[in-house]
This record gives C-alpha cells, structure tokens and sequence, in this order.
C-alpha cells in the first residue's frame, strides 16, 4: 500500500472523506467531506498534496505532511 492510500484509508476511519485529483506528477486535494478546497499550494491548479514517482522503483511522496494535515484541520 503506497503513502496515498495509506492517507486515505486512515483519514476516512477518523470520518474524513478526501477526494483527490492528479494532473501528473501533482496529485491535489479537491475537496475535504465535500468543501471544495480552494487554496493553492505548490501548484496554480490546486493544493498539491503528494508528487507522483518520477522512477519506477521510487514511492508517492507527500508535497509537505504538515501544511496538508494544516489544511485538513482548517476544513474540519
């Protein structure tokens, strides 16, 4: 299970539903339980949440753990 899905899977048993969206290599958070996140974070399009692997052989990889946590707590 890679960085992604491990965020989702534990976020959604706390009861927070994220949904993302990619334009690679960014991969945004598009809305946190249904609020529409319009900050922007990394990118012009949207708060950037994790980076899509450049290799094969390398992970997802958080844009900034804390600033997204940051971001969940202001929508909750």
């Amino acid at each position: 299970m890679n960085v992604v899905e491990r965020f989702i899977k534990r976020t959604s048993k706390l009861g927070i539903e994220i949904k993302l969206s990619a334009n690679l290599p960014w991969i945004y958070i598009h809305s946190i339980n249904g609020k529409r996140v319009t900050e922007r974070f990394h990118a012009e399009h949207g708060f950037t949440a994790f980076w899509y692997p450049v290799k094969l052989d390398q992970d997802y990889a958080f844009s900034n753990r804390r600033e997204v946590f940051k971001l969940v707590r202001t929508y909750l």
